[in-house]
């Protein structure tokens, strides 16, 4: 029976070998944990001779979606590029920003918050509902699903149980809809009021895309032709 090799021994034997790494004066640990950790490896100058050491993970891209629940172009890039790139990638790769409000107006009745969108009443009580929705689940791999659901139906104000039931089952209708009815909703909507105001340049349509924090035609169109194949170039 062959004798047992310690496993730090070749690890050892390939950083002393004649041509290999020289550590660093910097470095005061042994040769045979230099490649124990990262920060050690690092200070040692033996990044590349550890192969059991991962690349550190890349950030996220970034994508925020400024848009209307009945805008017809929203719904479209919501459902067919953002919803079908999302479950493509890995979800380390891409992170999602949902701000329903687009071209609304807002203002404030005796204390209230009251607000008139760009395809009337109906699609108020869309962007109401898909706020709540967003703000009772939480969790974005939880909602985004039943707002694809409302986005891709026949209605996006009636669905919402239906979408629930397919989608979310664990999540309470009667939460979103005392949401919607109730001072929440309204507090809600007047902060996606405040993160579309705030936009710069300020948005002149939408769906308005922002990537990595910044929007551009060019940034847009590519998003619209092909969002899986901008967010692969981007990931690094």
């Amino acid at each position: 029976m062959a004798p047992t090799v310690p496993l730090a021994l070749p690890v050892l034997v390939a950083l002393l070998a004649p041509g290999s790494v020289v550590a660093s004066p910097s470095c005061d640990y042994p040769a045979h944990l230099w490649c124990s950790s990262r920060e050690i490896a690092v200070a040692c100058q033996a990044e590349s001779h550890c192969a059991n050491l991962s690349r550190p993970a890349a950030a996220p891209v970034e994508l925020s979606l400024f848009y209307e629940s009945l805008c017809p172009a929203c719904r479209w890039f919501l459902v067919q590029q953002l919803f079908t790139t999302w479950l493509l990638l890995p979800s380390e790769a891409l992170s999602i920003t949902l701000v329903p409000y687009g071209n609304a107006e807002e203002k404030n009745v005796s204390g209230k918050w009251q607000f008139q969108c760009q395809h009337g009443p109906e699609e108020c009580l869309g962007n109401m509902i898909e706020t709540c929705l967003m703000h009772e689940a939480k969790n974005f791999s939880t909602y985004f699903p039943v707002i694809f659901c409302l986005e891709s139906g026949s209605s996006v104000t009636k669905n919402l149980e239906a979408c629930l039931q397919v989608y979310a089952p664990q999540l309470d209708g009667g939460r979103v809809a005392a949401c919607v009815q109730g001072d929440t909703g309204a507090e809600l909507m007047h902060r996606n009021a405040q993160l579309t105001q705030a936009l710069d340049p300020p948005h002149q349509y939408v769906p308005w895309i922002l990537v990595n924090g910044k929007h551009t035609d060019e940034l847009q169109a590519q998003a619209e032709a092909s969002l899986l194949g901008l967010i692969c170039r981007l990931y690094q």
